[in-house]
């Protein structure tokens, strides 16, 4: 961290943790209505309820089959659901399994479940591959799962663009946003550090100043609730309207505009620096007087951020987000930035990963032995084959192979009982997709995208306030299989 001159954060489930039991429902109900009255979909849809807890990231959804699908890191598929009918194992062997060529499973034909804002449409689109397998007389012909899939797509933008998601929020941030009164002395440490501190995310200056200062108030004892600039001076520039993961590219030409905080007009700007406004009409800077130096724009790319803050180098940056794609992947493989990814699930995800350590730990004993053994046998039977072994000798191994083999079902059994209860246990992660960050014996793909992109990663953005801002964060040393039983003690 001692080289980190610049620490940056995204708002939305980053430093505003939404509550997903309202929220997510609230985007539900939204979308749902405008199926209906939109886009003509059948009003039977109104009566339908969102189970917040069912859909979680890391899935991949198939557009074009109607299914949700679970991989591991080497993109098998392990879980397969068509709506909320389980595939059975020969169907998904079937469907992913047998083909010449191994399926990227991206985009345009699949679509990935990597972020909390994403729960919601996938599990409205498996009530809606249900409902026109079992209703085929309500979903027109021409409707085929993919359209499905694009029309939520586009229920969902609209919910945006018209702004009712937002406006709900806003008349009762409490209702929808957890209150974190750790963020503050977070941001304060990192600016007592030394280190810059800027705000970059998609929401614009309107929605972005009501959270902040539902966030920042708060955090302070009897907080004034009104609508005010003070939580700028935590930041030394504020990007709002980024459309992210565009911004991450420096060769995007998006212009960079001033916000004035209290009209929210934007001003034309010269790489962020301020333009004389023709005619003379001169409009005070509103943010540089609200809050000594922090300035607030919208657009932009990151070559402007990185003028504004006077980066010499993208690994001086570190930036904290929710997004594996939107916000980890794009910075740390286009820019070369530090990455901090903000998974909320892992609080519960840790806490039954405990319960589930004895468990692990006798499944692997007992794999260990079940190989040992197996490769016992399969000696034995090699030395059987050759002519010239005794007749005593033959008996001697004959009668230790039989031992053997009556050992080998004996672990077999005491096996298939451990990977019973270590599934049971598995499924209270979640009762139909298990851990988050495992598929049976491997990492997810979710997983394999944490470990490949994000450099830290942690269940909540202010975490980074529990250590000195000069931590060298070390990894653990990475082992191939042929060190573990030499170096790995």
């Amino acid at each position: 961290m001692k080289n980190i001159v610049a620490v940056g954060f995204d708002m939305d489930y980053t430093l505003a943790q939404y509550k997903a039991e309202t929220f997510e429902s609230l985007a539900y109900a939204g979308t749902i209505r405008k199926l209906v009255y939109d886009l003509g979909y059948s009003e039977e849809l109104l009566s339908w309820s969102f189970d917040w807890k069912y859909m979680v990231r890391g899935l991949v959804l198939d557009k074009k089959r109607g299914n949700i699908l679970k991989m591991d890191r080497h993109k098998y598929v392990k879980v397969a659901y068509h709506g909320f009918k389980e595939l059975s194992k020969d169907d998904k062997v079937e469907t992913y399994g047998n083909t010449l060529v191994r399926d990227s499973f991206d985009e345009p034909d699949y679509a990935l479940v990597d972020t909390l804002f994403s729960l919601a449409e996938a599990y409205l689109f498996a009530q809606l591959v249900d409902f026109k397998d079992n209703n085929p007389d309500k979903v027109p012909e021409d409707i085929d799962y993919a359209r499905i899939y694009k029309d939520v797509r586009a229920a969902v933008d609209l919910c945006h663009r018209d702004g009712t998601l937002k406006q709900m929020v806003a008349k009762d941030p409490e209702r929808y946003i957890n209150v974190d009164t750790s963020i503050l002395p977070m941001l304060k440490m990192l600016r007592d550090s030394g280190r810059s501190t800027f705000l970059v995310t998609n929401s614009l200056w309107d929605y972005t100043n009501v959270v902040m200062n539902f966030l920042c108030n708060s955090s302070v004892p009897d907080g004034d609730q009104k609508l005010n600039f003070d939580w700028l001076q935590y930041f030394d520039v504020v990007i709002t309207g980024s459309a992210k993961p565009g911004f991450f590219h420096d060769d995007n030409r998006a212009n960079l505009f001033e916000v004035d905080a209290k009209s929210g007009m934007l001003l034309n700007t010269d790489n962020g620096s301020p333009m004389p406004q023709v005619g003379g009409a001169s409009l005070a800077l509103s943010p540089t007087k609200l809050a000594k130096s922090c300035r607030v724009f919208q657009g932009g790319n990151v070559r402007h951020l990185h003028k504004l803050l006077s980066i010499e180098s993208s690994s001086q940056v570190l930036y904290v987000g929710d997004h594996i794609y939107g916000d980890i992947l794009r910075s740390k493989k286009a820019l070369g930035w530090r990455t901090m990814l903000v998974v909320p699930e892992l609080e519960r995800e840790v806490e039954l990963l405990w319960e589930l350590r004895k468990t692990r730990k006798e499944l692997q004993e007992l794999r260990n032995e079940r190989n040992v053994i197996e490769d016992k046998i399969h000696h034995l039977k090699w030395s059987l084959k050759f002519e010239d072994v005794e007749a005593d000798e033959k008996d001697r191994l004959s009668g230790e192979l039989h031992q053997l083999e009556g050992e080998r079902e004996r672990v077999r059994l005491s096996h298939q009982d451990a990977l019973r209860e270590c599934h049971r246990q598995v499924l209270q992660f979640h009762g139909v997709w298990g851990q988050l960050m495992k598929t049976g014996y491997q990492n997810s793909r979710f997983a394999h995208q944490v470990e490949r992109f994000a450099c830290l990663y942690s269940s909540q953005v202010t975490n980074l306030s529990l250590y000195s801002p000069d931590k060298y964060y070390r990894p653990s040393e990475d082992f191939m299989p042929h060190e573990f039983g030499i170096i790995c003690l």
